[in-house]
């Protein structure tokens, strides 16, 4: 098959008819960063988890059915990008997507959404942490949360974390496999007040963070907004800290362009993301990383 004039993207995650996540936020954000998105929807649900009575339709079925279609095609991906998994066997899935889709330059992002607040989500098998590992393995970047970092090392989820912990813990999550490892939300002792990203590169043996100050309120889906903004900037050339800002960045913004707004208790657990595309077109000038001591 011809080569696309822009990079494409495998996006693996759920999407949700209404409410701001997953891929509902991974395709537009990385269509304005100038990349084709082929998604592939690891379920479909009728909003987000945050509302009650959802309505969720398996599609672990129909995955190998679009990949083999996919293969037919000779379809090639500059980078394939995991998120929301409903099973273990769709993890198996999508580690044979990788083996057979990766090459040796594909950017491999693999968020492993599965957990917050120091709990399994509820639809998560507690089997799904040592399951979720087999992607880390293949992975090339990974964006857990603190929580989700915390299962992936078999740690309990502490308040807070000190620099020496983060760097320790950032340095473990390598060692599953991954050259790059992002903690998105890592309240740091000494650091009141800031929403703050540590990061490590395992190849360059350097250790990031960069912050931003807290805004008191919780948003569903700003993880995933995080981890679609660093796959895009590192799959544009950025470096790791740079990538990492931009992202955190972005969802500062993402979440001051919502919090002014009267919004009813339902509409209040997602970002108006619309609100803040525009920006992810202009060019990187002011940054805020910085080496983690």
């Amino acid at each position: 098959m011809f080569n696309p004039p822009l990079p494409r993207v495998a996006a693996v995650h759920d999407i949700c008819a209404y409410g701001r996540c997953s891929l509902t936020v991974a395709i537009p954000i990385l269509s304005t960063m100038g990349f084709e998105v082929a998604p592939l929807p690891t379920a479909v649900l009728s909003a987000h988890t945050l509302f009650p009575d959802f309505v969720i339709i398996d599609m672990t079925a129909e995955l190998p059915r679009v990949i083999d279609h996919w293969k037919k095609l000779n379809l090639k991906f500059e980078a394939i990008y995991s998120g929301f998994l409903g099973s273990p066997r769709q993890v198996d899935i999508v580690a044979g997507l990788i083996l057979d889709f990766a090459e040796k330059n594909t950017l491999v992002v693999v968020d492993p959404v599965m957990a917050d607040d120091g709990l399994l989500y509820p639809t998560m098998p507690p089997e799904m942490v040592d399951e979720m590992k087999k992607l880390v393995r293949l992975s090339k970047v990974i964006t857990p949360n603190l929580t989700e970092a915390a299962f992936l090392l078999g740690l309990p989820t502490p308040e807070s974390i000190s620099v020496r912990e983060a760097r320790q813990w950032l340095k473990s999550l390598t060692d599953l496999g991954p050259e790059m490892a992002v903690i998105t939300s890592a309240p740091l002792e000494g650091r009141p007040g800031t929403a703050t990203v540590v990061a490590y590169d395992r190849l360059d043996d350097r250790y990031w963070l960069t912050e931003r100050p807290h805004v008191p309120a919780k948003y569903h889906g700003t993880g995933d907004i995080f981890a679609s903004v660093l796959t895009g900037s590192l799959l544009s050339g950025d470096s790791l800290p740079v990538a990492m800002d931009r992202s955190a960045q972005f969802v500062a913004t993402a979440i001051r362009a919502t919090f002014g707004y009267r919004r009813s208790e339902l509409e209040h657990h997602e970002v108006l993301l619309e609100k803040a595309l525009g920006t992810l077109s202009l060019p990187v000038k002011n940054t805020f990383y910085e080496l983690m001591p």
